[in-house]
Parts: structure tokens; C-alpha cells; sequence
């Protein structure tokens, strides 16, 4: 309990005064009654410290404050097993998943659809609970679902929001819940074997142990995504695998398989002028994406095509996309610092750290202070 509450507020760069105040003015927001500012004070750092236990209350304000979940918040919940017959208890659960019409699982989608938007534009810190809720639903139906007809649509519902949820919580900084969760997505692709949903999977996946530092071991699993059944890949998922595979070779400083990564990209996504996957929701890369993408990388490899690129890419953005542009002035901060621009890179490094507040993205936090470091 301890670790986790002081992990996730020192990992968010507060102190216990910030969190004092984020805890009133969220209640104030949502007309909640709550302990007085000096009170709060006393009950985090005992909090912290273990002397007092997190009621189900202030857990319910702190989660969405600091994006995390309950277990990592003040550890397994200790609950009472009420003991029933196992056959009887067993029966009922598979009934309950049997009984799922087949509006449900476009339910599931839409309910991903709709948190996937918000965690765009607000970012992922407010909706830990909304979103494991959201994924224990589709796991318990999952679960006690027999016949193949009936897993298989729920398992691509299930892998979809899955690596939403992983990402979220890779961006939360929750590093040790997004690894497990991509492993529930990757089993639930298998499940619906979808290799899409797989590949996309891995992909993603690919950032978590880049960013461990163990860059080569990245680039190994986004080659093995593309190897998963190309021939049944989409070819903007193929496009999409591909420009991951140029990003992790370009920060490895791999300066040749990242531009042919990159050029397999732009010749790989398809010039239809459709934003989205038709049959994979979850990818969203069209030539103006790839173009950031691009910028990204040669960003990355040092190459002074790069500012035209993110320039490019930042006058045509999808406002939308708040937490992606945080990363953009990020690019461009740190494309300005390499040519020793730096009141540049201060007004990027600025508007990045405003939209990354904005978000509570913990990630793109750490790569702001990480650069201003070096300005």
C-alpha cells in the first residue's frame, strides 16, 4: 500500500501538498465530502507509511488522480470467498455467459470506442476504473464461454481493448500492468486467432521493452509480429508494424534498417485516404500520421530533414490527438536543441509539457524533464 500510493505520486512529480490540493479541487469538481486539507495531509502520510489503510472513499478519488488501479493503489483487495457448490456455481456462470445476445459484444465495442476517444483527448489517468471494469466484463464472459462461436467474437473484443488498456497504462507508467496486459491481449487474439490483433499486440508491446532498455529484444518482437501470418495482416497493420520497426532501429542508432523500415512503410500503407483499420479499429495511420511518424525517426537519426517533416506533420494535426501532440513538440524541442536552437526548444519543450499535464501522461512528463535536463 505504501509504495504504491508514494510510487504513483512521486512517479506523477508531486508532492504530498500537490496531492492534497488535486484531492480537493477533484472533490470540489464532483461536490464530494471530504476531509480538510490538513487532515488529508495526515492521512497520506500515514498512507505512505502504512499506519492507516485506504478506504474504499479516498480510493476511488485517488485512482483516477494518479491512473492507477486498486491493486497497485494499496495491494489485492482481501475478500471474504462465499463457499458454494462448485458445479452449481459453475453452471450459472456459463449460463450467464451463454445467455450474451449478440448485441452484446457490439456493446463491448462501442464502450472501447467510446473510452479509446476520451483517453485520446483527456488522456488515461481518470478512467483506470471505467476501463478495468470494462475488461472484467469481457474476461468473465470470455471465461465461462464454450462453444467456439460463442469466444471467438468476445476474444477480438477482448484483445482490442486489451492493448488500449496496456497502452494507458504504459502511459501511466504502470509498467508492470501494461506488460501483463498485452500478454491478456496477445492470449485473447489467439483465442479469436486473429492475427491482427496479435501482431498489433506485439507491436505495442515492443515499446515496453524499449523502453526497459533492451532495444534489440524490441526490435526482435516487432520482426516477429510481421512474421505472424503476413499473408492475413491488413496492409496499413503492415505499414503500421513496419514504421514501429523504423522508430525502435532509429533510437538504437541502426540507421539503415530504420530508413528501409521506413520506406517498407510508405509503400506498404495503402493511398485510399482512410484514417482508420476497416478491420482492425485500434490502428489509426494514414500518410499525414506517417509523415509524423517519419519525422520522428529521422529526428532520431540526426538527419536535418526532420524539421520540415514534424513541422509538416504539426500544421496538419488532428487536434484531437492531444496526448500525440505532446510527443510532436517533443520531436521538434529536441530536433531544435540538436541544431542549438534553444529558446525553440524551450517554447515546444512548454507546450509539451501543458499538454502532457493536460493528458496526465507520466511518459511524455519524463521526456520533457528529461530534455530540459540537457537545455
Amino acid at each position: 500500500m505504501s509504495n504504491g500510493l508514494k510510487g504513483a505520486r512521486t512517479g506523477r512529480g508531486w508532492s504530498q501538498d500537490r496531492l492534497v490540493y488535486e484531492m480537493l479541487r477533484f472533490a470540489e469538481q464532483r461536490l464530494l465530502d471530504i476531509a480538510s486539507a490538513a487532515s488529508l495531509k495526515t492521512y497520506i502520510s500515514e498512507w505512505e507509511n502504512g499506519r492507516r489503510s485506504v478506504t474504499d472513499r479516498y480510493a476511488s478519488i485517488l485512482r483516477p488522480l494518479l491512473g492507477v488501479s486498486d491493486t497497485e493503489l494499496r495491494g489485492a483487495a482481501h475478500l471474504e470467498e462465499v463457499q458454494v457448490d462448485g458445479y452449481s456455481d459453475l453452471l450459472s456462470r456459463i449460463d450467464a455467459a451463454g445467455s450474451l445476445s449478440e448485441s452484446l459484444v457490439p456493446s463491448f465495442l462501442a464502450q472501447t470506442e467510446l473510452l479509446r476517444t476520451m483517453d485520446r483527448q483527456m488522456g488515461a489517468a481518470g478512467l483506470v476504473d471505467q476501463m478495468a471494469g470494462h475488461l472484467a466484463a469481457m474476461e468473465e464472459a470470455l471465461t465461462f464461454a464454450v462453444l467456439p462461436g460463442a469466444r471467438k467474437p468476445i476474444a477480438v473484443a477482448l484483445a482490442g481493448a486489451s492493448t488500449l488498456a496496456a497502452w494507458q497504462a504504459l502511459d501511466a507508467g504502470a509498467v508492470d500492468r501494461a506488460w501483463r496486459t498485452y500478454e491478456v491481449a496477445k492470449k485473447a487474439a489467439r483465442d479469436a486467432d486473429s492475427p491482427l490483433y496479435l501482431a498489433h499486440a506485439m507491436g505495442e508491446q515492443a515499446y515496453v521493452l524499449a523502453e526497459a532498455g533492451r532495444p534489440r529484444l524490441a526490435i526482435e518482437l516487432t520482426r516477429e509480429a510481421q512474421c505472424t501470418h503476413p499473408e492475413r495482416q491488413s496492409p496499413r497493420l503492415r505499414a503500421w508494424l513496419a514504421a514501429t520497426e523504423a522508430e525502435l532501429c532509429a533510437a538504437d542508432g541502426q540507421e539503415a534498417e530504420a530508413r528501409a523500415a521506413l520506406d517498407r512503410a510508405s509503400s506498404l500503407l495503402p493511398d485510399d485516404g482512410e484514417l482508420r483499420d476497416p478491420d482492425m479499429l485500434s490502428i489509426f495511420l494514414n500518410t499525414d500520421h506517417l509523415a509524423r511518424w517519419r519525422g520522428n525517426v529521422l529526428m532520431k537519426l540526426g538527419d536535418g530533414a526532420a524539421m520540415d517533416e514534424l513541422y509538416n506533420s504539426l500544421g496538419g494535426a488532428d487536434e484531437s490527438f492531444v496526448r500525440a501532440s505532446s510527443g510532436l513538440h517533443c520531436d521538434l524541442a529536441q530536433a531544435h536543441m540538436a541544431r542549438g536552437e534553444l529558446d525553440d526548444a524551450r517554447a515546444h519543450l512548454q507546450k509539451a509539457r501543458l499538454l502532457a499535464n493536460r493528458t496526465g501522461s507520466v511518459r511524455y512528463r519524463r521526456r520533457v524533464e528529461l530534455l530540459t535536463g540537457h537545455l
